[in-house]
């Protein structure tokens, strides 16, 4: 009993293709940077019209974020109701995020850069861990402010989770 046989096709990496939706499962993440990931998702920008399911935002803009107070309410509204149709994540995992977010914002000046990138990887693992798949877009954001490291983008982030937190109660 030797024998083996593929019964569904495999793509470059050797992983299964044609279960579930398009890009449903963590596999072809590449990693902490959301390299190399399997064609389908859209995640690159491009709107392919195409899928059935809400691919969501590209990406949320840090600077209209932190110049527009209503384009921070209406990411945040957004974000709820992908999280409503999408995801069966909890209060509590998104509270246990918010707080940790709250913490980093907290931390010394020369330290904050630093605890942001440790969010970025928890929040990776919680989306990744739950398949909550709805924060793809706060993933993307959390990169952009990490990289800016601009105290008040870290603000605008922490009030964007905030929002999150209060429409999804």
């Amino acid at each position: 009993m030797a024998e083996t046989t593929q019964q569904e096709p495999r793509n470059q990496e050797g992983k299964r293709e044609g279960r579930g939706a398009p890009g449903g499962g963590r596999e072809g993440r590449g990693g902490p940077h959301g390299g190399g990931r399997e064609g389908g998702r859209g995640d690159r920008g491009g709107d392919r019209g195409d899928r059935s399911r809400f691919e969501g935002p590209p990406e949320i803009d840090i600077e209209k974020l932190i110049s527009d107070p209503l384009y921070l309410d209406n990411q945040a509204h957004g974000v709820v109701s992908r999280m409503r149709d999408m995801d069966s994540g909890t209060k509590s995992q998104l509270r246990r995020l918010y707080n940790a977010v709250r913490r980093a914002v907290r931390a010394p000046e020369s330290e904050r850069q630093q605890q942001f990138v440790m969010l970025r990887a928890r929040l990776a693992y919680t989306i990744a861990r739950h398949s909550l798949r709805s924060l793809d877009s706060l993933e993307k954001l959390l990169l952009q402010v990490t990289r800016k490291n601009d105290a008040k983008g870290y603000e605008r982030f922490r009030d964007l989770f905030e929002a999150i937190v209060a429409y999804n109660e």
